[in-house]
């Protein structure tokens, strides 16, 4: 074969097709590689685009997605003390509906972040809501430049979204039915939490775009507390006070918790969990000296204000209250979520100070308007979370500004500056804009929400029902039978009467 091709090419008329046919072979290769290279160039193929940023170094992506999972997982720990704080503070004849309604808070709000509560906060769309990766559909391997795992970003969100659900049910303990629970919890978890916090937290919500200068909330002071707050006042309102609650204008008082023990240790754990929630929200662990001052400024806010609520007390009852002051350290650490980057420790102090004394003027406010709240979830996270997201426009020093994949950005662009430390009301106008927003925008929707699952399936349970106890009713047992003789059965009001088979003397509460 090769002796008849060189045969061949002796001939003139046969070189020149030979000639012919490869020129025209390397002109269609040549032709196919710059096809292949140019079209997606020309639709901006990140390898191949002309402004394609460099990546971060190739460690980057696991140390940061390592750090992710544990954060999400200190996270998704603050439902123990959420079921913790809240049993405490209630009945022993509604512990047992305080738990489940953890549980299964948790077990719904995972489901539908996955098929689409994500999509609307964190999928790209407009500046109000979010229309990408329903059901996770189409995940790259990391969340936009974060340099984490997709899926491990995921998981850190969903945890936020989980705590923003639990939040609600405090305010509502005692009367609000379990399947009334289970449809607001839909529209919490499913759509009010995740469309209004596309709104800040949204690779393009609006709130990052309003002028003097662009709302911040670095962890969550109005995105998951604010919000959760204000459902909580909104789910308060419909349902009514609890049977026998009497009001101190009305010459009564709050209902005290069964378990103060299980409520400080819930908040304590509550308080473990922050540091998950505030450092963890740098998305970085190469912003190394970000995360000591976020943890450092968590711990000093909350220190402050557990002692300015049991001080602020102190006067009016002359007894150290333990349940304000639980309620106070837990404001102070609601207060620094928002600011916990961008200030100082003295700033994280004079922030958490003053949220003590905000959680005790919000319980007066909601005592005197007759709105039962049993755990202070309104006046914790509501209260605490707007004065701290207002507080950033205050104590912001001006020397930081944003963690990045490999590091602290703190070019002057970044830097966010509050008007004690020279930033004029700039700041303080964008944070009052963000907080006045959602709050006024969640309070509208979750009102709706409230009186729509009232007027459809029902939100709260019948009196005969409340009567027995949401344990018995909803449930069919209570959480400690062995107290009363194995049968819990209660009047309305928190008062008991002594149940069938009980021992002579027992009581139920």
């Amino acid at each position: 074969m090769i002796r008849r091709f060189l045969d061949g090419m002796k001939a003139p008329d046969r070189r020149r097709v030979f000639y012919a046919i490869l020129g025209g072979k390397a002109l269609g290769l040549a032709l196919l590689f710059l096809i292949i290279a140019g079209i997606p160039a020309y639709f901006g193929h990140p390898a191949l685009a002309e402004d394609t940023a460099v990546p971060p170094p190739a460690y980057v992506n696991p140390i940061n997605t390592m750090w992710v999972c544990v954060t999400a997982f200190l996270v998704f720990f603050m439902q123990a003390g959420f079921m913790f704080l809240e049993a405490g503070f209630a009945r022993t004849r509604e512990t047992v509906n305080v738990l489940l309604e953890g549980i299964v808070d948790t077990c719904l709000c995972g489901l539908l972040f996955w098929a689409f509560g994500f999509a609307f906060m964190f999928g790209a769309g407009n500046g109000f809501i979010g229309h990408q990766y329903f059901f996770l559909h189409g995940a790259p391997d990391t969340y936009g430049s974060t340099g984490v795992a997709f899926l491990a970003f995921f998981l850190f969100q969903y945890a936020f979204a989980d705590t923003c659900s639990t939040i609600t049910s405090g305010a509502m303990i005692g009367r609000c039915g379990f399947v009334g629970d289970l449809v607001y919890s839909v529209g919490v978890s499913g759509f009010i939490y995740p469309i209004l916090g596309h709104w800040a937290w949204g690779p393009d919500g609006w709130l990052n775009t309003i002028h003097p200068a662009a709302f911040h909330d670095f962890a969550g002071s109005t995105v998951v507390h604010t919000i959760g707050g204000v459902i909580s006042l909104c789910g308060a309102i419909v349902l009514g006070p609890r049977l026998g609650r009497k009001f101190k204008r009305d010459g009564g008082g709050p209902m005290p918790g069964h378990d103060m023990t299980i409520a400080a240790v819930g908040g304590v754990i509550l308080w473990f969990g922050w540091y998950g929630f505030n450092p963890g929200s740098t998305l970085s662990a190469m912003d190394f000296q970000g995360i000591g001052r976020i943890a450092a400024n968590t711990t000093l806010a909350a220190c402050a204000g557990g002692l300015s609520a049991m001080f602020w007390m102190y006067p009016r009852n002359k007894v150290w209250d333990c349940g304000m002051t639980i309620n106070g350290f837990l404001a102070g650490l609601v207060a620094i979520t928002c600011p916990c980057y961008w200030v100082s420790p003295f700033g994280a102090i004079c922030i958490g100070a003053i949220s003590g004394p905000v959680c005790a003027l919000v319980v007066d406010l909601l005592e005197h308007l007759r709105i039962d709240d049993p755990v202070g979830a309104v006046a914790v996270h509501g209260g605490a979370g707007i004065w701290g997201t207002l507080s950033l426009g205050l104590f912001a020093t001006g020397q930081y500004g944003a963690a990045t994949p490999t590091g602290a950005d703190t070019s002057a662009g970044a830097l966010v500056t509050g008007l004690f430390y020279g930033g004029g009301t700039s700041q303080l106008v964008g944070q009052a804009i963000g907080s006045a927003a959602i709050t006024v925008g969640t309070f509208v929707v979750a009102m709706t929400l409230m009186y729509a699952t009232k007027l459809t399936v029902g939100l709260r349970v019948s009196k005969e029902g409340e009567e027995e106890g949401l344990d018995l009713h909803e449930h069919g047992g209570g959480a400690y039978p062995e107290l009363l003789g194995g049968i819990m059965s209660v009047s309305g009001g928190g008062g008991g009467h002594e149940p069938k088979g009980a021992p002579v003397g027992a009581k139920a509460y």
